[in-house]
């Protein structure tokens, strides 16, 4: 398997640290709305990837966290009347939702900055304690020019970026480039005690302090949307590396936006489309998954009406397909057991295709294949044997579900209750996580009294009704 590493503009076997075993965090939501397309795809992409590493064999521990402290989620919370904690609250359970709806299986673990902030004071102190980190009036700074490797996953050089900074009046910095680890508190605003005062930490902080405590000093695959490898990447390689003077992550995967009018779809400009938004429009969410799957994911999309349509008539092709291969097998047919070997080509073909950097466009084209495939033998003058249908339908059955395609029953969506049960796994997850064995026997309990029976797997949690 080939991974395309930011780090190295290349693509490179993937080595793991670990035989068998795939540490990989990813930078999720700021939690002061609902997520938007632009958001679901990413979501939706690394779910797929970690889909097709546990197909490959692998153990994969999954990561991926929520800020639930920050500027946007206090100005919510102001406009709202209700307190930062509440918005953050009712955004994480909605975001949940919204993935169980785009079939993305729960994360290993959904840790929380408010959660961590511990872990968070331990770090930023230990940087400090190494020369890398430097407090003034209550704000703790990082300082850039201690790194020697800072930029090197941006590629920007530290003295362009310097010469291109403005810089405040008495703003308290070494240099222009210096980023915040920790803020004091303003009036009316969230706080946490630190050796520095009442406040809260940055933002990039807090991902470096979740990966170490969640999953270690070193990971194999660290992901995020392009947007993100700077500033945020690259002041999270620059804190982690500083304390633990190890690799921080092996590979680097970005993927690409999601535009609108070829522009960046994004909250701040306003120009964007939540998820709801599209499913009350009358797309289902199995068709806005199939979209986002057909591109590749390093490459930019552009929504609109018309690729939307088109993901559709192509979903429905496949689903047809299914359809009818499940009502062929329900007939008799006595005919020999035909060449199989054909259908085989087109796992390879898909594999192949997953195998070089998670070619989700080019594995779909490989179903697609297998469709036209199944549908000509289907048509022909000798009708194919029953091994025929049952080894054609295992095939595109099995190639669907590796990229969490649903393609049983065109009505097959998950049902509002069956939503509502996968945030509630998700949360029991997170509560396990942090210790939080109340929370997570009382969810337990919950799902027991609607007669949810929970399977703890190495693929993640399943559920089914007792």
């Amino acid at each position: 398997m080939k991974i395309y590493n930011t780090l190295t503009r290349q693509k490179e076997e993937l080595l793991t640290i670990t035989p068998g075993c795939i540490k990989m965090y990813t930078c999720g939501q700021t939690v002061y709305n609902d997520i938007h397309l632009g958001n679901a795809r990413f979501y939706v992409i690394f779910d797929a990837i970690r889909r097709y590493l546990q197909y490959r064999g692998y153990t994969v521990e999954f990561v991926q966290n929520f800020t639930d402290i920050d500027d946007k989620i206090i100005q919510r919370a102001l406009e709202e009347g209700c307190t930062a904690a509440e918005i953050a609250e009712k955004y994480i359970k909605r975001t949940l939702a919204d993935l169980a709806a785009l079939n993305v299986l729960p994360a290993t673990a959904n840790p929380r900055a408010t959660q961590e902030i511990d872990e968070i004071i331990a770090m930023i102190q230990q940087l400090i304690e190494k020369g890398h980190a430097y407090e003034n009036a209550g704000t703790v700074y990082y300082n850039v020019t201690s790194f020697a490797d800072y930029g090197k996953l941006s590629k920007k050089n530290i003295e362009d970026l310097e010469a291109g900074a403005r810089v405040e009046v008495e703003s308290g910095k070494i240099n222009p480039m210096d980023f915040v680890l920790w803020k004091p508190a303003k009036d009316g605003e969230p706080f946490w005690a630190s050796p520095w005062g009442n406040g809260r930490p940055g933002w990039h902080i807090e991902c470096s302090a979740m990966v170490k405590k969640y999953l270690g000093d070193e990971i194999d695959i660290h992901g995020g949307a392009e947007d993100l490898i700077f500033p945020h990447h690259e002041n999270e390689i620059a804190q982690s590396e500083a304390v633990t003077g190890k690799n921080f992550a092996r590979y680097w995967m970005h993927c690409g936006i999601l535009t609108t009018e070829h522009k960046k779809m994004s909250k701040s400009r306003g120009n964007f489309s939540t998820l709801n938004d599209i499913t009350q429009s009358g797309i289902d969410h199995d068709v806005i998954r199939f979209y986002f799957l057909s591109g590749h994911y390093r490459m930019p999309m552009e929504f609109t009406a018309e690729v939307l349509a088109a993901a559709k008539q192509g979903l429905a092709r496949i689903v047809n397909c299914h359809k009818n291969l499940t009502y062929a097998l329900e007939q008799d047919s006595e005919n020999e057991t035909n060449d199989l070997t054909e259908i085989s080509t087109y796992r390879h073909s898909f594999e192949a295709a997953m195998d070089d950097d998670f070619n989700t466009a080019d594995a779909i084209t490989a179903i697609f294949e297998l469709v036209k495939h199944i549908n000509t033998r289907m048509g022909g003058a000798n009708k194919p044997s029953k091994k025929f249908f049952q080894t054609a339908l295992e095939t595109l059955t099995g190639l669907a579900d590796i990229l969490g395609i649903n393609i049983c029953h065109e009505d097959n969506a998950p049902s509002e209750e069956d939503v509502e049960i996968e945030a509630l796994i998700a949360a029991r997850q997170n509560a396990r996580k942090n210790k939080d064995f109340a929370e997570s026997d009382r969810i337990r309990d919950e799902l027991l009294q609607r007669g949810i029976i929970l399977e703890d797997t190495r693929e993640g949690v399943r559920w089914h009704r007792g």
